[in-house]
């Protein structure tokens, strides 16, 4: 059976944080508010844990969690190097929407799926996601959602969804907007974005002035002013032909004339 601590009340949310760090102690699944979206959370190093927030998901092993933690050192704990562009961004963006792909530590005792080698991690800016991050160590949480389905922006919205699947539920109110965290990629020698999100490109840009941006083969360039207009007086024009060419076709076209002996 879940239970579900309201934050804004100081006695539920220090009884509400004591109950998440025990479950997430007992490999047990929590949802938690977070600067972008609801987050479900449970023990990094806890290998049957991950694996039951994956399957509340309905997603498999080739789509591993994110990293939350509490702290920078934390984060530098769980990868191999922070890089050239790392600690800059860390500096500038955290705690924030902003979660930074590493090369993992191979040091690290823990199973998130097929990670690659690689960690996601990031340090989010909710006062109670930092106080249960503080008090668990580094915690999987990925969306508080199903699979295919919208993002919790509440906890109730999250509840709504996920059912008793989950030990505790953390409502820290509506979170500030839907748009989930900004994800950037440092594994390689240029910073590469894997997701747009809630932080813009041009932030990004004033501490790492060259990222690689993804291309889509199949998007069509954005259309001018003009082109548009053209565009939309070709197939008006088009579509005016067609209706002409309907509309004159010859009565006495043998093929409309009836069978002989109908």
């Amino acid at each position: 059976m879940s239970a579900r601590y309201d934050c804004a009340d100081t006695q539920q949310r220090d009884e509400g944080l004591a109950a998440a760090v025990s479950a997430v102690q007992e490999g047990q699944l929590v949802v938690l508010p977070t600067d972008t979206v609801y987050g479900l959370g449970v023990d990094a190093f806890n290998p049957a844990a991950v694996t039951a927030l994956l399957a509340a998901k309905g997603r498999g092993r080739n789509m591993p969690p994110p990293v939350l933690v509490g702290s920078v050192r934390a984060a530098a704990a769980l990868t191999e190097s922070l890089g050239a562009f790392g600690q800059d961004l860390i500096d500038e963006f955290w705690p924030g929407p902003l979660t930074l792909v590493f090369r993992a530590s191979s040091t690290l005792m823990w199973d998130l799926g097929d990670t690659m080698g690689t960690v996601a991690v990031r340090m989010p800016l909710h006062p109670v996601a930092l106080d249960l991050l503080r008090r668990t160590g580094p915690m999987a949480v990925s969306s508080a959602n199903k699979h295919s389905l919208p993002a919790a922006t509440t906890a109730g919205e999250a509840q709504t969804q996920l059912g008793d699947a989950i030990a505790v539920y953390l409502d820290g109110g509506p979170c500030p907007g839907n748009v989930p965290s900004t994800i950037l990629d440092l594994t390689g020698t240029v910073p590469r974005l894997l997701r747009a999100g809630a932080l813009s490109i041009d932030d990004l840009r004033k501490v790492v002035p060259v990222i690689d941006l993804p291309t889509a083969a199949s998007a069509e360039p954005e259309l001018s002013p003009a082109d548009r207009r053209a565009a939309a007086a070709i197939a008006a024009a088009n579509a005016a032909i067609a209706a002409n060419s309907a509309n004159t076709a010859k009565p006495d076209d043998p093929a409309d004339d009836p069978a002989p002996g109908d």
